[in-house]
């Protein structure tokens, strides 16, 4: 978890901000949502549960982009049969969850980012296998948890206490480049931003 989590948490952060300045009224939605629920103080740990829509923009930045594309590998224990296919015992199996969460004939719309729909679920295992991030089971990611704590908190912060734009007035490049487990952006997210203003007094106690 203090290894791989690493990793993947601050590669899913990458991928969310790419999204937000990319789409500056969800970005601004968020901001909106912190602020009516978040008053005088640095968000903490204690207001993840007033902030639904910051969760929806961690939950649509893992479907659209999970750190682990093909899960981790896993091995059958004994023969079966899965969609009509024979599977031995001792087959190792890859799961592409990427395109799982990319399927036309589960998602609407399936390569836009919104957020919005999952607003009206209330945890993964609603979604069941067609959003599942960090696999399913009991060989499920033994991080998922501390990730899903972690992500809101650092995403939430520094929307909170920064104003972020683009750079330029072009979209930021959203290729994928994986040679690995994981699945790092093609081009590192360059963005700018600046304290905001009513966060300034808050910063400095920090």
């Amino acid at each position: 978890m203090f290894v791989a989590g690493v990793d993947t948490m601050s590669l899913t952060l990458e991928w969310a901000f790419s999204l937000l300045v990319n789409n500056p009224d969800k970005l601004h939605k968020a901001r909106s949502e912190i602020d009516s629920h978040v008053q005088g103080h640095v968000l903490d740990d204690s207001d993840l549960t007033n902030l639904p829509y910051l969760h929806c923009i961690i939950h649509e930045t893992l479907r659209l982009y999970p750190a682990a594309p093909l899960l981790l590998p896993h091995a059958s224990s004994e023969d079966c049969t899965v969609g009509g296919y024979n599977i031995p015992r001792g087959t190792i199996l890859f799961t592409n969850i990427w395109g799982i969460h990319r399927d036309p004939k589960v998602w609407e719309e399936p390569t836009t980012f919104i957020p919005e729909r999952f607003e009206d679920v209330h945890g993964e295992r609603e979604m069941g296998i067609k959003f599942s991030p960090f696999g399913v089971g009991r060989r499920s990611c033994p991080g998922a948890g501390m990730s899903m704590r972690m992500l809101p908190l650092a995403l939430g912060t520094l929307i909170q206490c920064f104003e972020w734009e683009r750079v330029g007035r072009e979209q930021v490049e959203m290729d994928e480049h994986s040679t690995g487990v994981t699945m790092p952006k093609a081009m590192p997210l360059v963005a700018m931003c600046k304290p905001r203003s009513n966060m300034v007094n808050a910063l400095s106690q920090i």
